[in-house]
């Protein structure tokens, strides 16, 4: 039977409405490895417009934790409870970490040849297959073979 690394493996934190980038911090600082996909949007009041940090995933943070320091994320404020699915605590693969911040980071693809909805990429910087869904102006947005997360990407 094959043992499971959990250092390979990220797990699913439920933190307090609007605290994840402060749970972000706090963790970081007691050295636990830490992720929140996080996006730069411009909010605009009656007085003034003001970049805003918004996490793409509402009240969740990603940990990469051993499973023995597991209760260690509980000294942390804002900290509620671990995501679990069928019974067991939700991991997310590390590849699938990447392909988020590759997201983010709107990495480029150079084009050799015309790009429409099925044909399979190499997906940059992740190295990976997917298969195209959708191309809207200079944006590619693909689902990765493997793993099925969706990703997206500039053409060049």
């Amino acid at each position: 039977m094959k043992k499971d690394n959990c250092l390979h493996n990220w797990f699913v934190l439920y933190t307090k409405p609007r605290q994840e980038i402060k749970v972000l911090e706090r963790l970081n600082a007691i050295g636990v490895e830490v992720y929140t996909p996080i996006r730069i949007e411009v909010r605009q009041w009656s007085d003034r417009k003001k970049k805003v940090q918004v996490p793409l995933l509402p009240s969740m943070v990603l940990v990469r934790i051993k499973e023995h320091e597991i209760d260690k994320v509980f000294e942390v404020p804002g900290v509620v409870r671990f995501l679990f699915e069928k019974g067991k605590r939700a991991k997310v693969l590390n590849e699938e970490v990447l392909a988020m911040k590759n997201y983010l980071n709107n990495t480029l693809y150079t084009q050799q040849k015309t790009i429409k909805k099925g044909d399979v990429v190499q997906v940059p910087l992740l190295n990976k297959e997917a298969k195209v869904l959708a191309v809207q102006g200079k944006k590619c947005m693909a689902r990765l073979l493997n793993l099925g997360a969706v990703v997206s990407f500039q053409l060049s």
